[in-house]
């Protein structure tokens, strides 16, 4: 974690305490900020109020508690974040003018766009998991004017590692978009990989090792990897999730002209994956069960 003596005495509200809102909700406390969590559900709610933060009772009170501060946003879908902040019993109802939010969740580039023309705003998706939001090391690719980048650089330290300004409103959700094509592709790269090694006789794990280091090797290989090997698919970033995120990935390649046979055959599966064999709750690396249902139902 990158503390930042300017975070002292900031009001901040954060918004969304799941597998990756908690940990970075925790870090921005520890920093010094005065942090005003909201959740829809009370636990994880109660929980960073037992550490010391401050629980509003509703998304308005967040607003009026932080002012003209910082409200972080860690939600699930772009309808989420649309709700929570413009809709009713919403933030806008308690909101300052000049309160500054950063959406750490991977949003819709076009309603990014012009949520940024309502309120001072940093499209800021993370990359790294629930790993490196523990570890406070989360790679951060942000899109906003350079004004609210740089106030939103104390926050964004203190729960990154990497953090680049990727361009106006709207780039960072472009850039996380295309880190997940690669994510999306990948897994299902290293799951087949590995099937079919298994189906060939040679022992899955060891194949996974003996890529490691080699050109093949990714963090998925290494992480994933171990969990396709194990058949340990407790949720972690769940495949519901992961669906989420490549339709938003095919909706804005349709929207500048991109066609790709591969991207189409990836949505195929994640829809297949989540919908058809109903796997949405399990951890994205499961997609490895579709190769392992298919020879087993032959």
């Amino acid at each position: 974690m990158n503390m930042d003596s300017a975070l002292n005495g900031l009001k901040i509200g954060f918004v969304g305490l799941g597998n990756m809102g908690r940990p970075m909700a925790r870090h921005l406390h520890e920093a010094g900020a005065e942090v005003v969590v909201w959740n829809r559900s009370p636990e994880p709610a109660a929980a960073a109020e037992a550490q010391g933060m401050r629980r509003a009772c509703s998304l308005a009170e967040l607003a009026r508690e932080v002012g003209a501060g910082v409200i972080c946003l860690n939600l699930t879908n772009t309808e989420v974040v649309e709700a929570v902040v413009f809709g009713e019993d919403g933030l806008l109802s308690g909101l300052d003018p000049g309160a500054l939010i950063i959406d750490f969740g991977t949003t819709g580039v076009p309603e990014t766009k012009g949520f940024a023309k309502r309120q001072p705003w940093v499209d800021a998706p993370v990359s790294g998991g629930q790993v490196g939001a523990e570890a406070g090391d989360l790679t951060i690719m942000a899109g906003g004017s350079a004004a609210d980048f740089e106030r939103a650089l104390p926050v964004l330290r203190t729960v990154g590692r990497r953090i680049t300004h990727m361009g106006e409103s709207g780039a960072g959700q472009v850039t996380k978009l295309a880190n997940q094509l690669i994510v999306a592709q990948t897994i299902d790269a290293v799951a087949q990989a590995l099937r079919m090694a298994e189906l060939s006789g040679v022992d899955s794990g060891l194949v996974r090792e003996a890529l490691l280091g080699g050109f093949a090797e990714s963090r998925i290989l290494q992480l994933h990897g171990e969990r396709m090997v194990r058949r340990n698919f407790a949720p972690g970033g769940r495949a519901a999730l992961q669906l989420k995120d490549v339709r938003l990935i095919c909706g804005l390649a349709d929207s500048v002209g991109f066609a790709s046979p591969t991207l189409d055959n990836c949505r195929a599966q994640w829809e297949r994956f989540v919908h058809t064999e109903g796997h949405g709750d399990a951890d994205h690396s499961g997609l490895f069960m579709l190769y392992d249902k298919e020879v087993k139902d032959s």
